[in-house]
Protein backbone atom coordinates (compact mmCIF):
# COMPACT_ATOMS: atom_id res chain seq x y z
CA UNK A 1 0.00 0.00 0.00
CA UNK A 2 1.41 3.34 -0.94
CA UNK A 3 1.75 5.75 1.95
CA UNK A 4 0.85 9.36 1.64
CA UNK A 5 4.29 10.83 1.05
CA UNK A 6 5.01 8.38 -1.77
CA UNK A 7 1.62 8.25 -3.40
CA UNK A 8 2.54 10.28 -6.45
CA UNK A 9 5.23 7.81 -7.46
CA UNK A 10 2.62 5.07 -7.67
CA UNK A 11 0.65 7.28 -10.05
CA UNK A 12 3.49 7.53 -12.52
CA UNK A 13 5.11 10.69 -11.19
CA UNK A 14 8.74 11.05 -10.15
CA UNK A 15 9.77 12.58 -6.84
CA UNK A 16 10.95 15.73 -8.59
CA UNK A 17 7.49 16.62 -9.93
CA UNK A 18 5.30 15.14 -7.22
CA UNK A 19 2.97 17.07 -4.93
CA UNK A 20 5.25 16.18 -2.04
CA UNK A 21 8.24 17.72 -3.78
CA UNK A 22 6.28 20.85 -4.64
CA UNK A 23 5.13 21.20 -1.04
CA UNK A 24 8.57 20.67 0.48
CA UNK A 25 10.73 22.72 -1.86
CA UNK A 26 9.20 25.92 -0.46
CA UNK A 27 10.73 25.23 2.98
CA UNK A 28 13.97 26.72 4.31
CA UNK A 29 17.00 24.54 3.57
CA UNK A 30 17.32 22.72 6.90
CA UNK A 31 13.62 21.89 6.98
CA UNK A 32 13.63 20.88 3.33
CA UNK A 33 16.57 18.52 3.83
CA UNK A 34 14.93 16.95 6.87
CA UNK A 35 11.68 16.41 4.99
CA UNK A 36 13.43 14.78 2.06
CA UNK A 37 15.20 12.49 4.51
CA UNK A 38 11.80 11.45 5.88
CA UNK A 39 10.56 11.03 2.30
CA UNK A 40 13.57 8.89 1.35
CA UNK A 41 13.15 6.69 4.41
CA UNK A 42 9.46 6.19 3.60
CA UNK A 43 10.24 5.32 -0.01
CA UNK A 44 12.78 2.69 1.00
CA UNK A 45 10.54 0.88 3.47
CA UNK A 46 7.46 1.22 1.25
CA UNK A 47 9.36 -0.29 -1.67
CA UNK A 48 10.38 -3.21 0.54
CA UNK A 49 6.78 -3.85 1.59
CA UNK A 50 5.46 -3.67 -1.97
CA UNK A 51 8.21 -5.72 -3.62
CA UNK A 52 7.65 -9.26 -4.89
CA UNK A 53 10.50 -10.70 -2.82
CA UNK A 54 9.69 -13.58 -0.43
CA UNK A 55 8.02 -12.41 2.78
CA UNK A 56 10.96 -13.62 4.89
CA UNK A 57 13.37 -11.48 2.89
CA UNK A 58 11.14 -8.43 3.19
CA UNK A 59 10.83 -8.95 6.95
CA UNK A 60 14.61 -9.19 7.22
CA UNK A 61 15.05 -6.00 5.20
CA UNK A 62 12.59 -4.14 7.44
CA UNK A 63 14.35 -5.49 10.54
CA UNK A 64 17.62 -4.10 9.21
CA UNK A 65 15.96 -0.71 8.99
CA UNK A 66 14.83 -1.06 12.61
CA UNK A 67 18.38 -1.89 13.61
CA UNK A 68 19.69 1.09 11.65
CA UNK A 69 17.19 3.46 13.26
CA UNK A 70 18.18 2.14 16.69
CA UNK A 71 21.83 2.70 15.84
CA UNK A 72 21.06 6.26 14.68
CA UNK A 73 19.55 7.10 18.06
CA UNK A 74 22.41 5.39 19.91
CA UNK A 75 24.97 7.63 18.24
CA UNK A 76 26.17 4.98 15.79
CA UNK A 77 24.43 6.11 12.59
CA UNK A 78 25.02 3.70 9.69
CA UNK A 79 26.20 5.15 6.41
CA UNK A 80 22.74 5.42 4.85
CA UNK A 81 21.50 7.45 7.85
CA UNK A 82 24.60 9.56 8.46
CA UNK A 83 22.94 12.70 7.09
CA UNK A 84 19.97 12.20 9.39
CA UNK A 85 21.94 12.97 12.56
CA UNK A 86 21.79 16.74 12.16
CA UNK A 87 18.07 16.72 11.36
CA UNK A 88 17.18 14.48 14.30
CA UNK A 89 19.13 16.78 16.61
CA UNK A 90 17.74 19.99 15.10
CA UNK A 91 14.06 19.05 15.03
CA UNK A 92 13.71 16.38 17.70
CA UNK A 93 12.27 13.73 15.40
CA UNK A 94 11.41 10.69 17.50
CA UNK A 95 12.73 7.17 17.11
CA UNK A 96 9.32 5.64 17.87
CA UNK A 97 7.74 7.39 14.88
CA UNK A 98 10.34 6.01 12.47
CA UNK A 99 9.78 2.57 13.97
CA UNK A 100 6.00 2.95 13.72
CA UNK A 101 6.31 3.49 9.96
CA UNK A 102 8.34 0.27 9.69
CA UNK A 103 5.72 -1.55 11.77
CA UNK A 104 3.05 -0.34 9.37
CA UNK A 105 5.02 -1.63 6.40
CA UNK A 106 5.39 -4.96 8.14
CA UNK A 107 1.61 -5.27 8.40
CA UNK A 108 1.60 -5.56 4.60
CA UNK A 109 4.47 -8.05 4.65
CA UNK A 110 3.23 -10.53 7.25
CA UNK A 111 0.06 -11.15 5.20
CA UNK A 112 -1.90 -9.37 2.51
CA UNK A 113 -4.36 -7.10 4.26
CA UNK A 114 -7.90 -8.00 3.29
CA UNK A 115 -10.91 -6.21 4.77
CA UNK A 116 -9.31 -5.45 8.14
CA UNK A 117 -11.39 -4.73 11.19
CA UNK A 118 -11.84 -1.02 11.94
CA UNK A 119 -9.32 -1.06 14.77
CA UNK A 120 -6.70 -2.72 12.56
CA UNK A 121 -7.28 -0.25 9.74
CA UNK A 122 -6.96 2.68 12.14
CA UNK A 123 -3.71 1.26 13.52
CA UNK A 124 -2.44 0.83 9.97
CA UNK A 125 -3.33 4.43 9.08
CA UNK A 126 -1.66 5.67 12.24
CA UNK A 127 1.55 3.83 11.43
CA UNK A 128 1.92 4.47 7.72
CA UNK A 129 0.49 8.00 7.59
CA UNK A 130 0.06 9.71 10.94
CA UNK A 131 3.50 8.58 12.15
CA UNK A 132 4.97 10.26 9.06
CA UNK A 133 2.99 13.32 10.06
CA UNK A 134 4.39 13.24 13.60
CA UNK A 135 7.90 13.27 12.18
CA UNK A 136 6.98 16.07 9.78
CA UNK A 137 5.23 18.48 12.15
CA UNK A 138 8.35 18.62 14.28
CA UNK A 139 10.24 19.81 11.23
CA UNK A 140 7.50 22.35 10.42
CA UNK A 141 7.69 23.70 13.98
CA UNK A 142 4.08 23.24 15.07
CA UNK A 143 3.22 23.29 18.79
CA UNK A 144 3.36 19.82 20.32
CA UNK A 145 -0.35 19.19 20.90
CA UNK A 146 -1.58 20.70 17.64
CA UNK A 147 1.18 18.86 15.79
CA UNK A 148 -0.03 15.53 17.16
CA UNK A 149 -3.66 16.36 16.36
CA UNK A 150 -2.82 17.49 12.84
CA UNK A 151 -0.83 14.30 12.25
CA UNK A 152 -3.79 12.24 13.44
CA UNK A 153 -6.43 13.87 11.26
CA UNK A 154 -4.48 14.78 8.16
CA UNK A 155 -2.68 11.44 8.12
CA UNK A 156 -5.96 9.57 8.17
CA UNK A 157 -7.52 11.88 5.57
CA UNK A 158 -4.63 11.27 3.18
CA UNK A 159 -4.52 7.53 3.76
CA UNK A 160 -8.25 7.04 3.33
CA UNK A 161 -8.00 9.01 0.09
CA UNK A 162 -5.18 6.69 -0.99
CA UNK A 163 -7.32 3.66 -0.20
CA UNK A 164 -10.19 4.97 -2.29
CA UNK A 165 -7.96 6.02 -5.18
CA UNK A 166 -5.98 2.76 -5.25
CA UNK A 167 -8.90 0.36 -4.77
CA UNK A 168 -8.36 -1.47 -8.06
CA UNK A 169 -4.56 -1.30 -7.96
CA UNK A 170 -4.48 -2.85 -4.48
CA UNK A 171 -6.98 -5.55 -5.40
CA UNK A 172 -4.76 -6.54 -8.32
CA UNK A 173 -2.05 -7.55 -5.84
CA UNK A 174 -4.48 -9.25 -3.45
CA UNK A 175 -5.00 -6.43 -0.96
CA UNK A 176 -8.17 -4.77 0.28
CA UNK A 177 -8.03 -2.00 2.88
CA UNK A 178 -11.77 -1.34 3.11
CA UNK A 179 -12.90 -2.13 6.68
CA UNK A 180 -14.86 -5.33 7.20
CA UNK A 181 -17.59 -3.63 9.22
CA UNK A 182 -18.41 -1.31 6.34
CA UNK A 183 -18.56 -4.21 3.91
CA UNK A 184 -20.97 -6.11 6.14
CA UNK A 185 -23.07 -2.99 6.59
CA UNK A 186 -23.45 -2.86 2.80
CA UNK A 187 -24.31 -6.57 2.61
CA UNK A 188 -20.92 -7.70 1.29
CA UNK A 189 -20.00 -10.81 3.25
CA UNK A 190 -16.77 -11.83 1.52
CA UNK A 191 -13.21 -10.49 1.72
CA UNK A 192 -11.88 -11.55 -1.67
CA UNK A 193 -10.53 -8.31 -3.19
CA UNK A 194 -11.65 -9.02 -6.75
CA UNK A 195 -15.15 -9.98 -5.67
CA UNK A 196 -15.51 -7.02 -3.32
CA UNK A 197 -14.46 -4.34 -5.79
CA UNK A 198 -16.83 -5.84 -8.38
CA UNK A 199 -19.80 -5.78 -6.04
CA UNK A 200 -22.65 -3.42 -6.97
CA UNK A 201 -22.67 -2.37 -3.30
CA UNK A 202 -19.06 -1.16 -3.25
CA UNK A 203 -19.98 2.47 -4.13
CA UNK A 204 -22.04 2.65 -0.93
CA UNK A 205 -18.99 1.60 1.08
CA UNK A 206 -16.68 4.01 -0.72
CA UNK A 207 -19.01 6.95 -0.21
CA UNK A 208 -18.97 6.36 3.55
CA UNK A 209 -15.17 6.16 3.55
CA UNK A 210 -15.07 9.35 1.52
CA UNK A 211 -17.27 11.09 4.09
CA UNK A 212 -14.93 9.86 6.81
CA UNK A 213 -11.94 11.30 4.96
CA UNK A 214 -13.73 14.62 4.53
CA UNK A 215 -14.38 14.79 8.27
CA UNK A 216 -10.67 14.36 8.92
CA UNK A 217 -9.90 17.07 6.34
CA UNK A 218 -12.25 19.45 8.17
CA UNK A 219 -10.58 18.69 11.51
CA UNK A 220 -7.11 19.18 10.06
CA UNK A 221 -8.16 22.48 8.44
CA UNK A 222 -9.35 23.78 11.81
CA UNK A 223 -5.97 22.95 13.35
CA UNK A 224 -4.03 24.59 10.53
CA UNK A 225 -6.26 27.67 10.65
CA UNK A 226 -5.26 28.39 14.24
CA UNK A 227 -1.54 28.10 13.60
CA UNK A 228 0.92 30.41 11.88
CA UNK A 229 0.38 30.24 8.12
CA UNK A 230 4.08 29.84 7.42
CA UNK A 231 4.29 26.81 9.73
CA UNK A 232 1.49 25.00 7.90
CA UNK A 233 2.31 25.90 4.29
CA UNK A 234 3.62 22.45 3.39
CA UNK A 235 0.88 20.37 5.07
CA UNK A 236 -1.72 22.75 3.65
CA UNK A 237 -0.46 22.10 0.11
CA UNK A 238 -0.54 18.34 0.69
CA UNK A 239 -4.04 18.63 2.14
CA UNK A 240 -5.39 20.65 -0.78
CA UNK A 241 -3.81 18.29 -3.30
CA UNK A 242 -5.36 15.21 -1.71
CA UNK A 243 -8.66 17.01 -1.25
CA UNK A 244 -8.61 17.59 -5.01
CA UNK A 245 -8.09 13.85 -5.54
CA UNK A 246 -11.08 13.14 -3.30
CA UNK A 247 -13.21 15.59 -5.27
CA UNK A 248 -12.23 13.87 -8.53
CA UNK A 249 -13.12 10.48 -7.04
CA UNK A 250 -16.51 11.76 -5.96
CA UNK A 251 -17.13 13.22 -9.41
CA UNK A 252 -16.12 9.96 -11.11
CA UNK A 253 -18.04 7.73 -8.71
CA UNK A 254 -17.14 4.22 -7.55
CA UNK A 255 -19.29 2.02 -9.75
CA UNK A 256 -17.05 -0.38 -11.72
CA UNK A 257 -15.32 -0.02 -14.08
CA UNK A 258 -13.42 2.88 -12.47
CA UNK A 259 -11.04 5.03 -14.48
CA UNK A 260 -7.94 6.39 -12.71
CA UNK A 261 -8.04 9.98 -11.48
CA UNK A 262 -5.18 12.44 -11.47
CA UNK A 263 -4.94 16.08 -10.48
CA UNK A 264 -3.92 18.16 -13.48
CA UNK A 265 -0.58 19.91 -13.60
CA UNK A 266 -2.33 23.28 -13.79
CA UNK A 267 -4.38 22.49 -10.68
CA UNK A 268 -1.24 21.50 -8.79
CA UNK A 269 0.50 24.72 -9.76
CA UNK A 270 -2.52 26.72 -8.65
CA UNK A 271 -2.46 25.02 -5.24
CA UNK A 272 1.24 25.66 -4.76
CA UNK A 273 0.98 29.31 -5.84
CA UNK A 274 -1.96 29.94 -3.55
CA UNK A 275 -0.46 28.48 -0.39
CA UNK A 276 3.31 28.73 -0.86
CA UNK A 277 3.56 32.47 -1.40
CA UNK A 278 3.07 33.65 2.18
Amino acid sequence: MTIATTADASSGETASNSSFYAAMRILPRAQREAMFQIYTFCRYVDDIADSDRPRSERQAALQQWRDDIDALYQGRAPERLRDYVASVDAFGMRREDFLAVIDGMEMDVLADIRAPEEATLDLYCDRVASAVGRLSVRVFGLPEQDGILLSHHLGRALQLTNILRDLDEDAAIGRLYVPREELLRAGIDCTDPAAVISSPAIPEVCVRLMERARTHFVESDEIMNRNARRAVRAPRIMSKYYHAILDLLEERGFQPPRSPVRVSYAAKIAIVLRYALI
